[in-house]
């Protein structure tokens, strides 16, 4: 099968490419290289794009016919949306929808999409089913929802086939310990802690100490990126249907604290990590954890890594290489 993967040297999409790869598969990968590694990549065709060229993607659309796309390509820091949102609306919506339409003029379907548990916003129960409410906090919440309803859209009008897996938290790296989370700047709490220990600084800011949560900090629901990428392939079967406009989250069903999680890789690191509280983000809800039944029904998928410790060290090799 022939598939392209876009944002393909990034952090989940570079396990995505080696997941296909692993099964014999030819995958293209198209990426700006704005935040991607090239060396995350190995063995497959590469065409430094910028879905926002629509001249170029036409182009490099119209040689090829791809089985189904992987699409990873978008802004990512909650935060800097905020900051942002012109940009974190182009790059995100605008970007996709040239991809959407591109797809269709050449008669391709099948588009696996990169959303995200941040469409969901402050949670009204323990743990977030697919159906509850789409209330986004966030400027990049709010460009993953315009994109699912796009999507339904054109699902509806013109058989466009499409599914929207719903992140929570992405951590650890490939057992390989050569592709893995490398931000700049890094947003995300275990690799953060994981470079701070690298660097001797030993440091953690928590943003927000009075959450109503277990010990104050916020919860989070950390899922293996091999088990999101392996998800993603699961769901290429659901595009055999007629119709196709579906959407699961991927997460493991289980909350950590921060502070759970600073404890969990002390142990791992054999470090202690010096904790700055500072006042609560913006955006940030006390609680995100995964209410995964759709996905273990439908697609028959449940996470490998069901042990945060084993997350953990993944990662931890990675940093170490």
């Amino acid at each position: 099968m022939k598939y392209l993967v876009t944002g393909g040297a990034g952090y989940i999409g570079s396990h995505m490419v080696k997941f296909l790869q692993s099964k014999k598969n030819k995958v293209t990968v198209f990426d700006n290289l704005s935040t991607g590694k090239f060396s995350f990549l190995s063995k497959c065709d590469f065409v430094k794009l910028d879905l926002l060229n629509l001249k170029k993607l036409d182009t490099e659309m119209s040689k090829n016919k791809f089985d189904a796309v992987f699409h990873f390509a978008a802004r990512s820091i909650v935060s800097e949306s905020e900051k942002k949102p012109e940009l974190y609306y182009r790059n995100n919506v605008l970007a996709t929808k040239n991809l959407v339409n591109t797809m269709m003029k050449y008669n391709m379907n099948n588009l696996i999409f990169s959303s995200s548990a941040s469409v969901y916003g402050k949670p009204n129960q323990k743990k977030i089913s697919e159906e509850h409410k789409k209330e986004p906090l966030s400027i990049y919440g709010k460009n993953k929802i315009e994109i699912e309803n796009y999507l339904k859209k054109v699902g509806f009008q013109y058989k466009f086939k499409s599914i929207s897996f719903r992140y929570f938290n992405a951590a650890g790296a490939d057992k390989s310990g050569k592709i893995g989370e490398d931000h700049d700047p890094e947003t995300h709490l275990i690799p953060s802690i994981l470079k701070s220990i690298k660097s001797k600084k030993n440091i953690l800011h928590v943003y927000g100490k009075n959450y109503k949560t277990k010990d104050g900090t916020c919860v989070r629901d950390y899922v293996h990126v091999n088990d999101i990428v392996r998800a993603h392939f699961y769901g290429l079967k659901k595009f055999k249907n007629k119709n196709c406009i579906l959407n699961y989250n991927i997460g493991s069903g289980h909350g950590y604290s921060v502070l759970e999680i600073v404890r969990a890789i002390e142990k791992v690191t054999k470090t202690n990590i010096k904790l700055i509280y500072k006042s609560k983000r913006k955006g940030d809800p006390a609680t995100l954890i995964a209410k995964c039944d759709k996905i273990y029904k439908d697609l028959k998928w449940r996470p490998k890594y069901q042990n945060i410790y084993k997350i953990i060290s993944s990662a931890w090799k990675w940093h170490n290489q």
